[in-house]
């Protein structure tokens, strides 16, 4: 199994510092998801923003449902073999590179995260075919020069990358940042290479989640959880090729039944392609 984790026992607290008083983003999903990968000040943020708006956590495991639509779909039936995924989370089921390698197993996967307990629980995300590759680097997507350069260790820039944003992009409040960001990422990969987003939305059931958005911000260190509306997500795929459906519903990508895209979500995602 070939595996890599950047840092190593010294870098076990993080770049960022931890501190299990305040809310973590990557925890308190981790809570709505049902894990235990989480303290108690994540448990509180998880059961008010819950109170704000009871379908957050059915909205969760939407949007891992679709993490695992679109890496199947970028891996069958485009060829990628190279996956970049910013704002990993807690390993829980149906990890990016447990999807791509299922269907094919030389499949390379650089995960990224700034919260130490993700890095505490790396291995966990490098449990990779023995074809493939799986690393994890420490690190934050407002970083994203030296992200890249981390990742150029594992992964070749040259040929097609699929980046993987998945409710990262809503932590970053001032929208000129979140774009450029995502503009550095796609003028870092070739043609062919794809980027997948998915964003909190502020126009689902727009007055239970301005609420929800507001309690979780009342928890977290940054207070910097933001919404958008449909239009305002499209443009982050500005000088891309969508891929159809387009920006939807996360539940609305490709669903595998009509039950799974009637479900609820407060989430808009979308797949673009590089040409």
């Amino acid at each position: 199994m070939a595996e890599k984790v950047a840092g190593g026992p010294a870098d076990a607290r993080g770049r960022y510092g931890f501190d299990a008083r305040v809310a973590h983003p990557a925890r308190v999903y981790d809570y709505w998801l049902g894990g235990k990968d989480n303290f108690e000040a994540d448990r509180i943020a998880g059961e008010q923003t819950i109170a704000a708006y009871p379908a957050i956590r059915a909205s969760a495991r939407a949007n891992r449902a679709f993490l695992a639509r679109t890496v199947r779909y970028l891996a069958g039936q485009e060829g990628i073999r190279q996956f970049l995924d910013i704002g990993t989370g807690l390993p829980t089921a149906n990890n990016t590179h447990e999807v791509a390698q299922s269907v094919a197993p030389a499949s390379r996967i650089v995960y990224v995260d700034n919260d130490p307990l993700v890095l505490l629980h790396a291995r966990a995300l490098l449990t990779s075919h023995p074809e493939g590759v799986t690393a994890y680097l420490d690190a934050d997507v407002r970083d994203t020069d030296s992200l890249l350069e981390q990742a150029a260790a594992t992964l070749d820039f040259s040929q097609p990358v699929a980046i993987m944003l998945l409710a990262i992009l809503h932590y970053i409040p001032d929208l000129a940042e979140a774009q450029q960001t995502v503009a550095r990422l796609i003028r870092a990969v070739p043609s062919g290479s794809h980027v997948t987003i998915s964003h909190a939305a502020s126009d689902i059931s727009p007055a239970e989640m301005a609420e929800m958005i507001r309690r979780m911000n009342e928890h977290l260190a940054e207070g910097n959880h933001v919404g958008r509306p449909r239009e305002v997500v499209a443009q982050f795929f500005a000088g891309l090729e969508l891929v159809p459906p387009g920006v939807v519903k996360v539940t609305q990508w490709r669903p595998a039944s009509q039950t799974e895209a009637d479900g609820p979500t407060s989430l808009w995602g979308g797949v673009g392609r590089k040409a």
